[in-house]
């Protein structure tokens, strides 16, 4: 019952995170106009992973894609195709998690391939995870730089005030979104663990009885096991030799019968 549980929470909460995932991709306010300097601008600009948007005072939004992908930094190429990667890997993990629940039954689908699809699709739910904080904490990184870079040069004697940008709503939603995948992930790689079938602990081993302890015989005799002790016999004024099974019954001649 634990394991079903976990593997659903893992299931719930890497849903969760693929779709801020997606979410947090398709946002517009990665990052956003810096209005610390001045707050009363009848222009707002925000910026995204694939168009820059201007907001009026008025209430009016113009937004405008990046017709260029040459022309775009490198650091920013890389975000989209981070991105773009943890959202197909969450996908092909969900739906890979979907057949391997175990509280459905496909056909005869033994546990044990649930659980190495189990395994699969929380392998792939941490790497899209760590696709998204990476990606994310990347952008933040060229928003940090960009930020410190415009605020030094405006305080080194130049007249014009140059437009700073800082962390938009995305990218919390991106780090948010990241973290769920992972735990998610986490929680899958668990439940896997409960879903193997335990081996067995103590393995069969064949005794085989030893060759010279066992004895052939023909007729209603049985071959010894080889773990009857032997009985030792003792020889000496006093003792007899006890008469064996088959000799019981038997007549012997005696040695009045060849006089």
């Amino acid at each position: 019952m634990s394991v079903t549980i976990c593997q659903s929470m893992g299931f719930v909460v890497s849903a969760l995170g693929i779709g801020g995932i997606i979410a947090s991709t398709c946002m517009d306010q990665w990052s956003t106009q810096d209005l610390s300097n001045n707050p009363v601008t009848a222009v707002f600009n925000y910026q995204g992973l694939w168009r820059t948007c201007v907001r009026e005072s008025s209430g009016f939004t113009e937004c405008r894609g990046y017709f260029t992908i040459l022309g775009l930094p490198a650091m920013f190429q890389a975000v989209r195709a981070l991105m773009i990667v943890g959202i197909v890997l969450g996908i092909l993990g969900l739906f890979v998690c979907i057949f391997a629940m175990k509280c459905i039954r496909i056909g005869t689908m033994e546990d044990s391939a649930k659980a190495n699809m189990t395994l699969t699709s929380g392998i792939m739910f941490i790497i899209a995870g760590l696709c998204a904080i990476t990606g994310v904490s990347v952008f933040a990184n060229m928003l940090v730089t960009n930020f410190w870079m415009s605020t030094t040069s405006m305080y080194q004697g130049m007249q014009n005030v140059q437009n700073r940008y800082t962390f938009g709503s995305a990218l919390f939603v991106g780090w948010v979104a990241g973290g769920l995948a992972l735990v998610g992930g986490i929680m899958m790689c668990l439940a896997c663990k409960g879903m193997v079938p335990e081996e067995s602990r103590y393995k069969a081993v064949s005794y085989n009885a030893s060759g010279r302890n066992i004895s052939y015989r023909t007729g209603p005799y049985k071959a010894g096991s080889g773990y009857e002790p032997e009985v030792k016999t003792r020889k000496g004024p006093g003792y007899e030799e006890a008469p064996r099974s088959e000799d019981v019954g038997r007549s012997y001649p005696s040695k009045y019968d060849y006089v």
